[in-house]
């Protein structure tokens, strides 16, 4: 059985793999470049992004996750994002039950979310974050790579049209 889930993971991967690709033809000084608005430079965004998924797949999973290398070069990143892909559907493949507690605990403290809401908050840094990336590429004057649901489907073979 398909998880209900597995499309938006897979989309969410090859989204930040299309986006990590363009990015790797720039130049060290444009991977440094922010704008008003983002969360940083190109760089820093795709490190935030990858130190993200190791915290979220830690607590969903219950697992300690190494932490990603401070200064990761672009490649790295892309390769640790990958990994988290598949792990990620690994986890929707053993069934889950959106409503379980999902217990984070920090220093004097426990903080509880639903699965189900940790798997939102997932697709949605993740997207949040690509929107910026390709924001600052817009002002570099480099095309964003068409990484919407929609490109997905048509490259994946998720949908197609038919012309009647």
């Amino acid at each position: 059985m398909t998880s209900l889930l597995a499309d938006a993971f897979v989309h969410h991967t090859w989204a930040t793999e299309r986006l990590i690709d363009v990015c790797a033809e720039l130049t060290r000084e444009q991977l440094e470049t922010s704008a008003p608005g983002t969360r940083g430079s190109i760089i820093a965004t795709f490190q935030h992004m990858a130190e993200g998924e190791t915290f979220f797949l830690s607590v969903v999973s219950g697992e300690p996750i190494a932490a990603v290398a401070e200064n990761a070069s672009l490649g790295e990143l892309r390769s640790i994002l990958t990994i988290y892909g598949a792990t990620w559907m690994e986890l929707l493949a053993r069934g889950i039950d959106g409503e379980t507690d999902v217990v984070e605990h920090g220093d004097g403290w426990d903080f509880h979310a639903p699965l189900g809401f940790r798997l939102a908050q997932v697709i949605h840094h993740g997207s949040d974050h690509r929107s910026q990336i390709c924001t600052v590429l817009s002002i570099l004057g480099v095309t964003p790579p068409e990484i919407d649901l929609w490109a997905f489907g048509e490259a994946t073979g998720r949908t197609r049209p038919e012309y009647l």
